[in-house]
């Protein structure tokens, strides 16, 4: 059982990425960013994931860098998360993308860098990249973001060096059992994307019942959920009340018969692009 929030995994690289992090999806540049990294940091969060996309790279460095003073830690005690969009997808480019990261969030490495999407033809180049990266020294681990079964399969047909980390879009109403079941065989971590579900499932009655029935928010019970099935979790905020409120989960355990409860109301509904039908 995942009893704080600074519990880590042990990914296939030796790299120990914590199950509990905060994600910045959508969240714009700015004071609002930088304080939601700082406080985080402060309350304890020691796991932080961007993306060259999200366009905020720079305030997540300079929150990490005013968190880090304030909580009195070193970079060493903070996992830090990137990614590489689709149109820097290529060996060169990649390279490129992942310097570029760097620069923006003022640091000297990242400890997980991620392919962003599938793009047909062109994401085993990028991962060639990342190969050397990792080969290099540059990065603690390597992985890739919104691939499917079959995505990870053909990528492993030339790989020299398996996927640490699957992120994916993962809630109540989109499980992905099979896609779990096969990252588990292949020691491939799963890490859920919009675990709320971009705040669809807030007043969901089932997950209402167990929130009152734990006394705790139905966030809470779904981050709960996340941990006891095995994936990293990194729900997005920046409201201070509500980064400590995310994290507050490692003082109970939800029962079997509660988490088959949450199991069966999968939909297959997502909130984001379908890899497979992604216009990319």
């Amino acid at each position: 059982m995942t009893r704080t929030l600074q519990d880590v995994v042990k990914l296939q690289s030796g790299a120990e990425m914590p199950w509990f992090g905060l994600g910045v999806f959508r969240v714009k540049e700015g004071p609002e960013l930088v304080n939601a990294v700082k406080t985080a940091i402060k309350l304890g969060y020691r796991s932080i994931d961007t993306a060259a996309i999200y366009g905020n790279e720079e305030g997540v460095g300079r929150g990490i860098r005013e968190g880090i003073k304030e909580a009195g830690i070193s970079r060493e005690d903070l996992f830090v998360t990137s990614k590489v969009w689709n149109t820097d997808l290529g060996y060169d480019s990649t390279l490129a993308a992942y310097d570029t990261s760097l620069n923006r969030l003022g640091l000297d490495y990242l400890d997980l860098y991620l392919i962003h999407w599938p793009v047909e033809g062109k994401y085993k180049e990028a991962w060639k990249a990342l190969e050397k990266l990792y080969k290099d020294g540059r990065v603690k681990a390597i992985g890739v973001s919104n691939f499917h079964v079959h995505h990870l399969e053909d990528l492993l047909q030339d790989a020299e060096i398996k996927p640490m980390v699957n992120q994916i879009e993962y809630h109540p109403y989109l499980t992905q059992k099979e896609l779990q079941s096969y990252c588990v065989e292949q020691g491939i971590q799963l890490e859920a994307w919009s675990p709320l579900m971009a705040g669809e499932l807030l007043e969901q009655p089932v997950l209402q019942e167990l929130a009152d029935k734990y006394n705790k928010t139905v966030a809470q019970i779904i981050l709960r959920w996340d941990l006891q099935t095995g994936v990293v979790t990194i729900p997005k905020s920046t409201n201070e009340q509500r980064l400590a409120e995310n994290a507050d989960i490692f003082d109970f355990e939800l029962s079997i018969e509660d988490m088959e409860q949450i199991e069966a109301l999968n939909r297959n509904t997502r909130v984001g692009p379908d890899p497979d039908n992604f216009d990319f």
